[in-house]
């Protein structure tokens, strides 16, 4: 007989202590040490402490080796794997050529994407079932409840669109239950993501003060992230009505969100680190520079954005009298951009601040070099690369787990085009939207369609970890991505880690 293993995504999760990390503002919560659940919960201090242990897990958008973004733009056209000389049998390159399998979903990072997001589910319920006998203020109940629903949506909302057949989970359970709970059909774990977004936007306060609340849950993020679920389910009409609202009425091209959202003046300014909770910002995965992460936990767990040195420039280096940007030289080179993307941006405003055209720096002698990883074109992402004045020194943590950079789940343009897609590519409003998302970069107006808005987003979008799932969704994967061996009816969903099958009742994807 097997024994039990530890890893196992239920029992990970109900032998949770709150551990609790640092990120940003209203997260910037010092770590209370451990407490066994059964002694902890009880009174308003430990109830926020919980909360932003709920709220830490949403940290996988950028952090951990197979953070969100870094994997799933290695599955998409614009991106490959990448990585630095010898590394390019990791799981982040072997899902880049769809090679990914329950074995190799084994590895401390990649697993992760399943664990964590449970992990994260179950620190949700474990709050939500302690909180009504918590002596603190009703309001803040409510808004921590309300909290709580939105993040156990959006961990769902992850599993299911990168796993496909997943539990559902809305009540904690225990080690022994979680040997035989079931898998859910996917339109049964949707329709419980739309119940507890709707909850949530009830329950949300629409303002928050960035001072002080920065990071958290608002009704315009929760009625954000509804629309695109019901997106994701050809639910045009409830999709278009939701992002309406959080887009707001318009005068043309001009959009006024009740919200207050409104897009950068500049492009490039959506990539200043310092640039946090911006107006265009609607939902973000919050870091600080002053996290104090370490390399102990970056695999498993969710500490410190390692988005950025994952991506940086691997040993660049700039020429005498260079007037090229300064980057930082300890990146690891993953994610390089294609050749199509490349041709796609190029002579677009975005291109400067979304590409680094290392091959052309190199040939203006602008640098002296860089070193040639896994699967080089010469092109590398810039809207997280760190410059070396983005470098915060830390002591006794590692300084490149410690950029400050946040990095966006929702923003405007992105709202913008995901209602100019439910309005179904036509009519005054969607060329609207789809205007004003091109007006804002000095681009003209061009007849809105769906094929309009899908090109617009590959470029707003780009290398942000979005195009994948839009090809999967709209159904062009198997056709876009033929060449790196992507298998119809396979490879729309990731296989399940097989540690985390062990032991338990859960089946396979098909195909894996």
């Amino acid at each position: 007989m097997k024994t039990i293993n530890s890893t196992n995504l239920f029992i990970a999760g109900v032998m949770m202590i709150l551990l609790v990390s640092c990120s940003e503002d209203f997260l910037e919560v010092k770590s209370k040490g451990t407490a066994l659940e059964d002694n902890y919960y009880k009174n308003e201090s430990e109830a926020t402490s919980a909360l932003v242990a709920v709220y830490d897990i949403m940290n996988v958008n950028s952090s951990s080796f197979a953070n969100i973004i870094t994997f799933m733009n290695a599955g998409s056209d614009d991106n490959f794997g990448g990585g630095g000389p010898g590394e390019g049998s990791n799981t982040i390159a072997q899902f880049s050529s769809f090679n990914v399998n329950p074995i190799n979903m084994n590895d401390a990072g990649a697993s992760g994407l399943w664990s964590n997001h449970f992990q994260g589910i179950f620190r949700a319920n474990t709050l939500l079932q302690k909180l009504p006998e918590i002596p603190m203020d009703a309001n803040l109940k409510t808004r921590y409840a309300a909290e709580c629903k939105a993040m156990r949506a959006y961990y769902h909302f992850n599993l299911v669109r990168m796993f496909g057949n997943i539990p559902l989970l809305t009540t904690t359970i225990t080690p022994t239950d979680a040997l035989t709970y079931p898998q859910s059909p996917p339109e049964e774990v949707y329709a419980q993501i739309e119940l507890d977004l709707i909850d949530a936007i009830d329950g949300l306060p629409s303002t928050i003060n960035i001072d002080t609340e920065g990071g958290r849950w608002t009704k315009g993020a929760a009625q954000a992230m509804l629309g695109k679920v019901y997106l994701y389910q050809k639910k045009n009409a409830e999709a278009a009505a939701q992002l309406a609202i959080v887009n707001g009425p318009n005068s043309g091209m001009v959009f006024s969100s009740p919200y207050g959202y409104k897009l950068l003046n500049n492009f490039s300014d959506l990539w200043v680190f310092t640039n946090k909770f911006n107006s265009e910002c609607i939902l973000s995965d919050s870091h600080s520079s002053a996290g104090n992460a370490t390399w102990g936990g970056v695999s498993w767990g969710t500490e410190g954005n390692i988005l950025n040195v994952m991506t940086g420039i691997r040993g660049y280096t700039r020429a005498a009298n260079s007037t090229a940007p300064d980057y930082y030289s300890g990146g690891w080179g993953y994610n390089t951009v294609t050749q199509d993307l490349y041709d796609i941006l190029k002579g677009d405003p975005r291109f400067d601040a979304t590409i680094i055209d290392a091959k052309a720096l190199m040939a203006s002698g602008q640098i002296e070099g860089y070193t040639v990883g896994v699967q080089d074109t010469g092109y590398f992402m810039a809207k997280f690369a760190p410059k070396n004045s983005d470098v915060t020194p830390v002591a006794s943590a590692a300084q490149e787990l410690n950029f400050k950079q946040n990095t966006y789940i929702i923003r405007l343009a992105d709202t913008y085009l995901m209602e100019a897609e439910a309005l179904g590519g036509s009519g005054a409003r969607a060329q609207a939207l789809l205007d004003a998302v091109r007006a804002r970069v000095g681009l003209s107006s061009v007849p809105v369609s769906l094929d309009a808005i899908a090109l617009e987003r590959r470029k707003e979008l780009a290398c942000e970890g979005h195009r994948f799932f839009d090809l999967v969704r709209t159904g062009k994967a198997a056709t876009v991505l033929a060449s790196r061996g992507f298998v119809a009816g396979k490879n729309e969903i990731l296989p399940i880690p097989f540690r985390d099958l062990e032991n338990s009742v859960l089946e396979q994807n098909p195909g894996y």
